[in-house]
């Protein structure tokens, strides 16, 4: 198929290109630099300049490409600036569609988020509805991961993958990471929160397989929900870091997700604990 790979430099796209390559497919990777380039071609694609936010600029980059498939990884959350990411999910995702209609593609998938679930006492799943009544600031996420949802479901086949926390190449979860540095500064309480995490590496290739799954939201999560009392002392001792403040509760939405859906669609994580994940990562 021809593919559009938008974020194809990210920490999930720049993983995911080779995987489309190496599986047969024609692949047009999107950067919003010129620098990048080099790196899109490195990994088998062709680079094209798209601005998400700039309407003309998807427009053109769609012509351009004239994909079957439009792969939407793109995020912005290097300077951790959460409502601009919420806008662009918003935007980004409405210029997408609509050229990704304009031109006849007949797929999108999308990257959505796994913890926007209402609140719970199991992991969530896909069958249960969004928590858009959250306060400030989780509203705006939530609002935003589901306005990229709706969008999606306008093409033919819109996939939606609700990724878990991610670790890994190009996160905050690593040794000279973000997370590293909060968990040296006593920043991160261990709580009875629970987190879904996903190495980057499993979200690239639940992305190759959701070429052929049907339209819908699916969890992209590892086996293990992770109760911060027990994720955060593990990484602290993976860092040598002092350990953690520990703090009893948690939010209702701090539940964990399900992956059983996407199991049973054939995806198989490589990475299927968090604790396993975690060392080779931090190591």
């Amino acid at each position: 198929m021809k593919i559009l790979l938008a974020g194809a430099t990210g920490a999930i796209g720049r993983l995911l290109l080779p995987l489309l390559i190496e599986a047969g497919h024609e692949v047009v990777g999107s950067t919003r630099s010129a620098d990048k380039f080099e790196q899109i071609t490195a990994l088998g694609g062709r680079p094209v300049l798209m601005n998400a936010l700039d309407r003309d600029s998807v427009f053109a980059a769609m012509q351009q490409a004239q994909p079957d498939v439009v792969i939407h990884q793109l995020t912005d959350l290097s300077s951790r600036d959460f409502a601009g990411n919420a806008h662009l999910r918003v935007v980004g995702t409405r210029h997408l569609v609509d050229a990704a209609l304009a031109v006849g593609a007949q797929r999108m998938i999308s990257q959505s988020l796994s913890w926007t679930y209402v609140a719970g006492d199991s992991p969530a799943h896909e069958d249960e509805p969004l928590d858009l009544d959250a306060p400030e600031p989780r509203r705006g996420t939530v609002a935003a991961c589901v306005s990229l949802e709706q969008a999606t479901a306008e093409m033919p086949v819109g996939v939606v993958l609700r990724y878990g926390m991610f670790y890994g190449p190009g996160t905050w979860f690593t040794r000279d990471g973000l997370t590293t540095d909060q968990i040296w500064q006593g920043e991160i309480v261990a709580s009875d929160a629970v987190t879904s995490f996903l190495h980057v590496a499993d979200a690239a290739h639940a992305a190759v397989a959701a070429l052929a799954w049907p339209a819908g939201a699916v969890n992209i999560v590892d086996d293990t929900p992770a109760v911060g009392k027990d994720w955060v002392p593990f990484y602290a001792q993976q860092v040598d870091a002092p350990p953690p403040p520990v703090q009893d509760g948690r939010q209702g939405w701090e539940r964990g997700q399900s992956n059983a859906k996407a199991r049973a669609l054939g995806w198989t994580p490589q990475y299927p604990s968090w604790c396993d994940g975690f060392e080779q990562v931090l190591r």
